[in-house]
């Protein structure tokens, strides 16, 4: 298994890279495990789920075959435990930037982070675009970002070094506010020293439970509340121990057009995240409104050895729909397999075939 890593020099090598980990890539995933293809999987985010776990992860959704409801996060949730009995390479916060075809006629994927590998076959799974976290116009950001020590984006704050510290989280949406009661509610070893949260005005958008919450949570103390706008970070002229940048505190411009400076630790940004497909737009398919073109049958795009699922994927009569994009895995998986190895796939059951069984992992009791 692989997370944000280092450049690599020589490039991986698998039969198939999945491109996108929401419930379309997860689910293509798992078809292709059926088929016995090796597989390396990518996605924007640190953890599956894609525009479900990030857009919508607790509202229910009620059109999933079997599901009378699921919440977004829960899908995502089920579809990567699915995918248990199958050896895929998984490699979390990487943003794709390159596909370049090889002599060989396979493919090369890059990534923004360094990463490499060489493929027979890419399936496409990028719904809207990686979902990239907005970042405030802040002097020394990046670097701060880079040392992955004292600030963290959306969604990529998992490791913030959050227990005794002074916290601040900077948004005021649903996520923000749900990072602050998260934090809030963790036990006293782990807890931060402090908790605050800002944003540019005294109005919070989420659910009518969290706000009551979060307001009890500012009587007692537990959660401080800043308006104002960020201006400045301010560090401290003694490096850490390792030669790093220390974050002193933020500057901000108050509500009343006046200077404060908060001491702070860590800076959580939780400034929502938007969609962007980027490069992917030059990698020389055939297009329509920014859409793949696809052959319905195959989901194979105008490119060799190019195959595209889900919303990013057109063809005529389609349904933007999880259920459609599952469909249009299980023809993926069907014509991969077939470019692969080469010759016809059988059509085999889960119920009844002793090889899909093995690759799932069933005892043989299950087998009977």
């Amino acid at each position: 298994m692989h997370s944000e890593a280092a450049p690599i020099s020589v490039p991986l090598e698998t039969e198939v890279v999945v491109i996108g980990a929401g419930p379309a890539g997860l689910f293509q995933l798992f078809q292709l495990g059926l088929q016995g293809l090796a597989c390396h999987a990518i996605e924007a985010l640190p953890h599956p789920g894609g525009q479900c776990a990030e857009l919508y992860p607790h509202k229910p959704i009620y059109d999933i075959p079997a599901l009378p409801a699921c919440s977004g996060a829960e899908l995502a949730e089920r579809l990567h435990a699915q995918l248990a009995p199958f050896a895929i390479d998984w490699h979390w916060g990487q943003q794709v930037t390159g596909l370049r075809d090889q002599p060989d006629g396979r493919l090369l994927v890059e990534t923004a982070q360094g990463l490499r590998i060489t493929a027979q076959a890419v399936v496409l799974a990028l719904g809207a675009g990686a979902f990239v976290p907005r970042k405030p116009r802040l002097e020394g950001l990046e670097a701060l970002l880079a040392s992955g020590h004292q600030v963290f984006l959306q969604s990529h704050d998992r490791l913030a070094p959050v227990a005794g510290a002074r916290v601040l989280i900077h948004g005021g949406d649903e996520t923000a506010v749900a990072k602050a009661l998260t934090l809030a509610a963790l036990p006293a070893e782990q807890a931060p020293q402090s908790i605050g949260l800002l944003h540019r005005r005294d109005v919070f958008k989420a659910d009518a439970r969290s706000l009551q919450t979060l307001q009890a949570l500012r009587a007692q103390g537990r959660i401080r509340v800043h308006i104002g706008q960020p201006e400045a970070l301010l560090t401290s002229a003694d490096a850490t121990p390792d030669g790093r940048t220390r974050l002193q505190a933020l500057q901000i411009l108050d509500a009343e057009g006046n200077t404060q400076e908060l001491p702070i630790d860590v800076l959580l940004v939780y400034q929502g995240i938007s969609p962007k497909l980027g490069e992917a737009l030059d990698w020389g398919l055939a297009q329509q409104n920014k859409y793949f073109i696809v052959d319905p049958a195959t989901q194979r795009s105008s490119r060799t050895g190019v195959y595209a699922i889900g919303d990013i994927a057109h063809y005529p009569g389609k349904r933007k729909l999880i259920a459609s994009a599952f469909h249009e895995a299980i023809m993926a998986g069907f014509a991969l397999a077939e470019q692969l190895r080469g010759q016809p796939v059988l059509l085999q059951y889960t119920t009844t075939s002793t090889q899909l069984l093995e690759r799932l992992g069933k005892p043989a009791a299950a087998r009977d």
